[in-house]
């Protein structure tokens, strides 16, 4: 990077995914914890791993703040929702993933004009699991929609092997 001013802003959009990433761990284990409470393990085990993927996100954006010598933010940006039926949180989720799939789209782009290629190969690494977070609920939301209770009695019981 050339200059203080696109080492800031470089941060900046670190940490502004790094705070939706925090926003999404706790949603996805709250679904978690909620699903499982419901009987819905096979389902509740897709958040938990999906939430242990966005812990990583989060830790890797991290650390690249750090190496640019800022500080990385512990502040989520959004509120967390509770007590949703399955379509409402799939509804909540797939905004999410698709916020996060513009944002690292716009971020990569951004962090190349400001010459920074570590950080762009980092928002697109980053890029590719969401799209594929974003893929996983929108199959499920397409189940659901289509098939409806029949569906959702597959999740039920205990978590998928």
């Amino acid at each position: 990077m050339s200059t203080p001013e696109n080492r800031k802003k470089v941060i900046d959009l670190l940490n502004q995914a790094r705070a939706g990433e925090l926003t999404a761990i706790m949603q996805y284990m709250a679904h978690h914890y909620e699903l499982e409470d419901a009987d819905y393990g096979k389902l509740a085990k897709i958040m938990k791993t999906i939430a242990i993927q966005e812990m990583d996100h989060a830790e890797q954006l991290a650390e690249r703040i750090l190496y640019l010598a800022g500080t990385p933010t512990s502040e989520p940006d959004g509120q967390i929702t509770h007590g949703q039926d399955i379509p409402e949180l799939l509804k909540r989720d797939i905004g999410l993933e698709q916020g996060a799939v513009d944002m690292y789209n716009a971020s990569a782009m951004a962090c190349a004009q400001a010459g920074d290629h570590t950080s762009q190969r980092l928002f697109q690494q980053l890029l590719a699991d969401e799209e594929d977070h974003l893929g996983q609920f929108e199959n499920i939301q397409a189940h659901v929609e289509k098939l409806g209770d029949v569906y959702l009695a597959t999740l039920t019981g205990g978590e998928a092997e």
